[in-house]
């Protein structure tokens, strides 16, 4: 019997929910990327900055000390304190280091702890889109099923609160929040976000919080939403390292809840993963403690970015509404007269810059593009003027 025919065979063992998933549309572009040379990315959603020094030096010490066995499930105490304070000291919020969060291996496995312990089969979960691609596998994956609101320009892709609330049925379980936003850059304002928490409270519904950009907003404020009246008691929140202090390889995250929820998400995390690595979380720990020039530092440069693509995409006739978080430019590619998968594969091809088509982030997506702009500022000089001859070609 040949490969082909084993793997067919072998296929059949899977569950129909994981035989159903969709192949990420940010992974097909980045297998393309992989085989060419000269390729400008402003696809991968990844700080181009290194892990700051003080941060690599405390991973390294932390080995060569010989901390390389198991902390508590829970995580480090001392990181736990410390993510608190800082959740305190930011946006008021608090939580007890004992009780009421977890370390875990990124946002990622957080993310899948919320969902696992929270939702029956059939359970249903409201997610504003465009967002991160894995939101909706991840409610699949636990059981549930994702229901997608779309986000629309013309309001900033905030989160639509009427459309959210016209979306819940008896069935619905969840709010799943992604802001700052990635892919879109957005920053969900304090009147939207209350607008929600007023939905939530009147249908009792559990709201998941994914935070991991809370620090890179541009001349706004970032609402932290448990932080909002009376949410505290039925919100998820979820942070991490990778993108504010550049630790994306690191794989450490957290998920913060009240008690009696925490304990769910901390009875999975212990038997699937028993503690994320103790080098990241003793890095983690100076990173949250002594890392505030470094975030500042990084957020400054990723605003004079910010300042060179959304204008640059606008004269070239891609207009782009101003993203005021995360590292993202959501430009329409309307004038182009092709979908978001034909536009990235030909610019790919005939001008060697990736980017990411918009339906990869679910409804709303398509029309558009993403770019990130966490790439070197040279780098999107260049982008733009092989985008522009794109443009002159297709526009």
């Amino acid at each position: 019997m040949n490969g082909q025919s084993d793997n067919h065979n072998a296929a059949r063992f899977l569950s129909r929910r994981v035989a159903g998933l969709k192949p990420s549309g940010i992974r097909k572009f980045f297998d393309i990327v992989a085989t060419m040379e000269d390729v400008i990315s402003l696809g991968i959603g990844e700080p181009d900055f290194v892990t700051p020094a003080p941060v690599l030096e405390a991973g390294i010490r932390s080995l060569r000390a010989g901390h390389t066995g198991y902390t508590s499930n829970a995580g480090i105490f001392e990181l736990r304190e410390a993510v608190c304070a800082h959740l305190e000291r930011l946006y008021g919020v608090q939580y007890d280091p004992g009780s009421e969060i977890v370390i875990t291996v990124g946002v990622s496995e957080a993310v899948y702890l919320a969902l696992t312990a929270i939702l029956e089969f059939g359970d249903e979960v409201v997610i504003p889109t465009p967002c991160f691609v894995a939101y909706q596998a991840e409610v699949t994956l636990a059981g549930g099923v994702p229901v997608e609101v779309p986000a629309r320009v013309e309001d900033n892709f905030m989160p639509d609160a009427a459309a959210i609330r016209a979306a819940i049925t008896p069935k619905t379980k969840v709010i799943f929040l992604g802001y700052p936003n990635n892919p879109t850059g957005a920053v969900a304002s304090r009147e939207v976000l209350l607008e929600i928490a007023r939905i939530a409270e009147a249908h009792d519904l559990v709201v998941l919080s994914d935070e991991i950009y809370d620090r890179l907003v541009y001349g706004v404020e970032h609402v932290c939403f448990p932080a909002l009246p009376g949410m505290r008691e039925r919100t998820i929140l979820l942070g991490g390292f990778s993108k504010d202090y550049a630790m994306t390889g690191w794989r450490v995250g957290y998920a913060c809840a009240p008690a009696g929820l925490l304990r769910g998400l901390l009875r999975i995390h212990q038997y699937s993963i028993m503690s994320a690595p103790t080098t990241a979380q003793e890095a983690a720990l100076v990173a949250i403690t002594q890392g505030e020039e470094h975030v500042a530092r990084m957020r400054d440069e990723y605003d004079r970015r910010r300042k060179l693509i959304v204008p640059g995409l606008n004269q070239l006739g891609m207009p782009t509404f101003e993203p005021k978080g995360a590292f993202y430019a959501f430009p329409s590619i309307a004038a182009a007269g092709m979908d978001g998968e034909t536009f990235s594969e030909l610019l790919l091809k005939e001008e060697k810059v990736a980017v990411v088509p918009g339906s990869a982030f679910g409804a709303g997506g398509e029309g558009f593009v993403r770019c990130s702009y966490a790439t070197a500022y040279e780098q999107i000089e260049e982008a733009l003027e092989r985008m522009a001859r794109f443009i002159q070609r297709h526009g």
